[in-house]
């Protein structure tokens, strides 16, 4: 599924109340891997900007100037996101303000779920973290995640630090992934078996930058599950002998 990680920056916190969207950032994710692609626009609000909302982002009114109308964006922009999955972190808020301006151009843009679905992984923090402060930052450092480099908020900038979050948040979902393809595995070769037939198979041990990989997985998993990491609590199965392999 192609994941899209959005985050928005805004001249206010109340759409509304007229507020406006200021910037758009989105990373996309493919197979669970950051794929450099991305969608990133200033806007220019056509208003005022909070001072409240300025201290927090840093960007002026001035600097917007210039800058295209949500309208002038809107196409390129929803054909960047169509039939993804949006991960957005206090998704309600997001997509109040993108749901306004789409509202503001006519009823044939419909809302923003016409044209994707939205996965909230505050929604999602909240449910792993139950009693306990779940903002982006708060994340970061319960997840282990840089974030330093964040003095002040921005879209593009927080929809990479998102990505990495929700990637944490999701690291058993590669074990699931594993768990099918093993299954597959064994019906395959149940066939194989009914048909009086064996498929070569050969194996290639893993190299340390392999078996590296894997721990450094490992230890995602484990750190946000909490310590529940089956595969380190199993004793793994001894390697056969090679001249106990098929050949």
């Amino acid at each position: 599924m192609r994941q899209i990680v959005l985050d928005t920056e805004t001249t206010g916190l109340e759409a509304a109340r007229g507020h406006r969207l200021i910037e758009l950032g989105c990373v996309e994710l493919l197979a669970r891997r950051v794929s450099g692609s991305h969608f990133h626009r200033y806007l220019n609000p056509e208003r005022d900007i909070d001072a409240g909302a300025q201290a927090v982002h840093g960007i002026s009114i001035e600097f917007l100037a210039d800058k295209p109308r949500f309208a002038d964006v809107v196409d390129e922009f929803l054909a960047y996101i169509k039939g993804a999955e949006l991960i957005i972190h206090n998704a309600a808020f997001d997509i109040g303000f993108i749901d306004a301006e789409l509202a503001r151009l006519g009823p044939q843009y419909g809302r923003l779920t016409d044209h994707a679905t939205v996965l909230d992984t505050l929604a999602m923090a909240r449910e792993m973290y139950p009693g306990q402060r779940n903002s982006l930052d708060a994340l970061c450092k319960r997840l282990d995640i840089d974030n330093s480099h964040r003095e002040l908020h921005g879209a593009l900038l927080d929809a990479e630090i998102l990505a990495d979050v929700y990637l944490a948040l999701t690291a058993g979902q590669g074990a699931l992934d594993f768990a099918v393809e093993v299954e597959t595995t064994q019906v395959q070769a149940t066939a194989y078996s009914a048909m009086g037939e064996r498929p070569t198979v050969r194996v290639r041990l893993a190299d340390a930058a392999e078996l590296a990989a894997h721990e450094r997985r490992l230890a995602g998993i484990d750190k946000a599950s909490k310590g529940a990491c089956v595969w380190r609590r199993v004793e793994p199965a001894p390697m056969p002998a090679p001249e106990a392999l098929p050949a």
